[in-house]
Parts: C-alpha cells; sequence; structure tokens
C-alpha cells in the first residue's frame, strides 16, 4: 500500500503537534501509517485509545521474530522490538518492584529541600552573569542532571562524558554509532556498579548492586535511568519556559501567585512535545480493536503528545493555560502498568523549577523569537540546541 501517510508528519511550529494527527483521528479511532523506516503499522493518537492501549497486556515491547520485526525508525533506543519476547512481562514487572523504592514518593518527598538547593545554587550562577544567557546550557541541563547524578550515584564530575554517550545514543541517522554509544554508557555504569559493591553508599546504583539481576540487566537498567532521569527533564524545563515566555501574561501569572507551579507544571507535562517518535508496541496475539484486526507481530505507535492535545477532552487543547482546570489526567508518564516510574521525580524536580525560576527573575524574556530557537534535528528526543533569555 503506497497510498498509507507517512511519518514525520510536519509541523506547523516547533511547539505544537502535526496536526495531522488530529485530522487521521477525526477519521478513525486507529490508522494505518507509513513509518520512518518504511514498515507498516497501526497508529493512535487519540486519548482514550491511547490509554486503552497502554493498559493491554496484549501488546509489548518485544516482538518473537526481532530481526524481522515491523520498525518505526532507526533508533536504536524506541525504533523498534526490545526484550525477550518468553519473559518480558514477569520482567517488566520484576524490574519495577526492584526500582520502586527508589522511585518511591516518599523517598522524592525527602528529596524536595535538596533540589531547591540545587535549584537556588544555579540561579545564583546565572544572576551573575550578563544576559543574554543561554539557561539551556547552565539551568535546563544541568540541574536534571545533578539530580539524577546524586540519586543513582553517579559522579557529577563525569557528566560530559555521559552527556556525549547520551547524546549519541539519540540519533536516528547513524544506528551504528547509537549502539555504540549505548553499550559505552552501559559499560560505564557496569564499572560503578562493581566499586558500588566494593564501597556501597546510600543511592541507587549500590541498591542495583544487589539485586538478584546478571550484571549486564543491571548495567543496561542503570544506563537507562541515567539516560531517561535526565534527558526528557531537561526538556521539559526548556519547553515550559519557551511556553510562559511566549505569551508573558503567563509568566506574570506565576510570578504573582507561584502556588501556581504545580499546575503550571502538568500544563507543561501535557504541552510539550519536543519529539514526534511515539511509543512502540508489538501485538502478541491478533486483537480487535475499534473495528480492525490487529495481527499478532503488528507494530503499534502511540502517540501520547497527540492524545494530550485530544480536542474531545480537552478544552482549547494547543492553547496553553497556566491555570487550566484539572480535569482528565494527560498521559506524558503513560498509564497503567507502563506509568512512568521516575513520574516522582520528574515532577519534585519541575514544581520546585517552575516555583523559583520566575520569582527569581520576574522580568525573564526569551532573547529571539521562538520559531528561531534552533532544535536538535536528528535526535530521538528532539528538544532545543540552546535557549538565550534575557531580564
Amino acid at each position: 500500500m503506497s497510498d498509507l501517510p507517512q511519518l514525520p508528519f510536519p509541523r506547523r511550529h516547533q511547539l505544537d503537534v502535526p496536526p495531522a494527527y488530529r485530522e487521521l483521528r477525526s477519521q478513525a479511532p486507529i490508522t494505518r501509517v507509513r513509518t520512518q523506516a518504511g514498515d507498516e503499522a497501526w497508529l493512535v493518537a487519540g486519548y482514550e485509545e491511547v490509554r486503552r492501549v497502554l493498559a493491554d497486556d496484549r501488546l509489548g515491547r518485544s516482538h518473537p521474530d526481532p530481526d524481522n520485526a515491523p520498525r518505526i525508525s532507526s533508533s536504536v533506543i524506541l525504533g523498534g522490538p526490545r526484550g525477550d519476547h518468553a519473559t518480558e512481562k514477569a520482567e517488566h514487572e520484576r524490574m519495577r518492584r526492584l526500582l520502586a523504592p527508589a522511585f518511591s514518593a516518599r523517598r522524592m518527598k525527602a528529596l524536595t529541600d535538596h533540589v531547591q538547593d540545587l535549584v537556588d545554587d544555579l540561579l545564583d550562577r546565572m544572576a551573575v552573569k550578563t544576559p543574554p544567557v543561554d539557561l539551556h546550557e547552565h539551568f535546563s541541563f544541568p540541574l536534571p542532571v545533578l539530580v539524577i547524578c546524586e540519586l543513582l550515584g553517579v559522579p557529577y564530575e563525569d557528566r560530559d562524558r555521559f552527556r556525549a554517550l547520551a547524546d549519541g545514543m539519540t540519533s536516528m541517522t547513524d544506528p551504528a554509532a547509537a549502539t555504540a554509544a549505548m553499550e559505552d554508557l552501559s559499560a560505564y555504569i557496569h564499572a560503578l556498579v562493581v566499586e558500588k559493591r566494593r564501597n556501597p553508599a546510600e543511592d541507587v546504583l549500590s541498591d542495583m548492586a544487589n539485586m538478584d539481576a546478571d550484571d549486564k540487566e543491571i548495567a543496561d537498567l542503570g544506563a537507562g535511568l541515567l539516560f531517561a532521569g535526565h534527558e526528557t527533564t531537561v526538556n521539559r524545563i526548556d519547553y515550559g519556559t519557551v511556553f510562559l515566555l511566549s505569551d508573558l501574561a503567563q509568566r506574570d501569572a506565576l510570578v504573582r501567585d507561584p502556588s501556581l507551579a504545580p499546575t503550571v507544571v502538568e500544563e507543561i507535562l501535557r504541552m510539550a512535545a519536543p519529539s514526534d517518535h511515539g511509543l512502540v508496541r508489538y501485538a502478541r496475539e491478533d486483537i480487535e480493536f475499534e473495528g480492525v484486526t490487529i495481527r499478532a507481530g503488528d507494530a503499534v505507535l502511540i502517540q501520547t503528545s497527540a492524545a494530550n492535545r485530544d480536542e474531545t477532552v480537552f478544552t482549547e487543547p494547543d492553547v496553553f493555560d497556566a491555570r487550566r482546570a484539572a480535569g482528565e489526567p494527560h498521559v506524558a508518564f503513560g498509564y497503567a502498568q507502563h506509568y512512568c516510574i521516575g513520574a516522582n521525580l520528574a515532577r519534585v524536580e519541575l514544581r520546585t523549577v517552575f516555583g523559583s525560576l520566575f520569582r527569581r527573575f520576574p522580568t525573564m524574556e526569551l532573547a529571539v523569537p521562538p520559531d528561531r530557537l534552533p532544535t536538535r534535528a536528528g535526535r530521538l528526543t528532539g528538544g532545543f540546541v540552546e535557549l538565550p533569555v534575557t531580564w
């Protein structure tokens, strides 16, 4: 079928999601599309439908024939199947049980005061610089890295090393280099885990060093936590700042009432869509879904960013509203058994950031128009290269 809609869809503006998702959603709840890799997949972009597929145990990340599975892209992280098809569900549940204490609400609450100290210190350092200042380089990036390094027990002085590896892993144009970067990051984490066994500390890698798992599994899991624990939060700080500074009335509302920060954070999580990639799942058996049959082995592409702009759920879904009334929760962190285990950590960081940034810099503005901010092309996670601001 050569007439299938071809991914990736174009955007009108980098703060928006491609309008093609809404157009396809209005025609059918699930649509056959051609992926960036040239294969066929089912696209799910509606809010209720996304929640249903995320909660469906008949869909997973693995495939019985991974070498011949349909691919979404050349990404080594999210482009195709991952994991062992026979043991995926049991392994997923086991890993969540093992990691749950490290990311519990109690542990995150205990971390809050320290995150505030880190935020204040970074803002102090920014305040003595002459604007314009690159917020991405001096605040959005270092804060999540500091937090995840301390939580995991990774030396902060190694940040340039794993920043380069994390960036390499996200390449959508050089799979070989991305694979090598992923392997190097796992090897780096493995060396840290071996050291933690000799000299344990109060951190997650020390806990993981004694897990009932082999070293490769622990290293891969630790590398995944280090990557995911900073990459997405960096983007959300950047995008949240741009949303708030694209309409200064939104910034001013937060300046007048810092208690809006939790509401603002949920709106940022709903609206921020730096990547168009989506989540890939594979049918473990034939599934009847909204009038179509998803065959065993078919790829299903789940577009949470499009679901978060579903006009049947959210009023004026493309409008950033710092005072948006609580309604249906967004699916930025997934749903059901696939709800992100790091959601509590991300909320602690983002609420501290947006409760502090404009209190410290109430006149902050973008130094360039939003449509002139350079983006990270050819990278899985997207995002901005830099974010110059003035005050």
